[in-house]
């Protein structure tokens, strides 16, 4: 029995790395294939334009009494929350998206200004929603009325991959 000579070890030596190292390629790049996922770029929406959304720009809501939050969040994937922000606007600043203009009260300074911002999840897998949210503000905050007038409010949807959109918007907020 011979013993193999040097070029033949060398030779299956490098011809298995060599088969190796191609099944070990397929092996990633079948298995880059088969969980790839595309990367989602799009923003989601907040569509204001639905039959019977509300509040939309220049409304009214009160002290008070209930309103309902109806507006249609949407997604090219997958929505994650969503969140509503209710502040004064009393020296008229703006980070309104609407192109309405609303007729606002003179500037004046705050002494009980509201403030509302709370986050709200919405359910696994959704891609559309329509809010239907009971909201209620209140008169008071326990010791003196809250300021009445102009007042921002601002609805931001969150996606599934952290993307945003928001839409804001004057309302006023009186007292019955």
């Amino acid at each position: 029995m011979n013993a193999p000579s040097l070029y033949d070890m060398m030779f299956k030596s490098r011809h298995s790395i060599v088969l190796i190292a191609i099944g070990v390629l397929f092996f990633f790049h079948a298995c880059k294939e088969e969980g790839k996922e595309e990367i989602d770029t799009q923003k989601p929406n907040v569509e204001l334009g639905i039959p019977g959304a509300f509040p939309t720009s220049c409304d009214t809501l009160y002290f008070g009494e209930p309103f309902t939050v109806k507006v249609r969040l949407s997604d090219n994937v997958q929505l994650a929350a969503y969140n509503i922000d209710i502040h004064q606007n009393f020296d008229q600043h703006t980070h309104s998206t609407e192109f309405e203009t609303c007729i606002l009260d003179a500037k004046k300074s705050a002494i009980n200004p509201y403030l509302f911002i709370q986050d709200y999840s919405l359910p696994t897998g959704s891609a559309d929603y329509t809010t239907d949210l009971s909201l209620t503000i209140p008169k008071t905050d326990g010791t003196s009325l809250y300021d009445e007038g102009d007042y921002h409010f601002q609805i931001q949807v969150t996606d599934q991959e952290g993307w945003s959109s928001m839409r804001g918007f004057n309302v006023k907020i009186l007292h019955p």
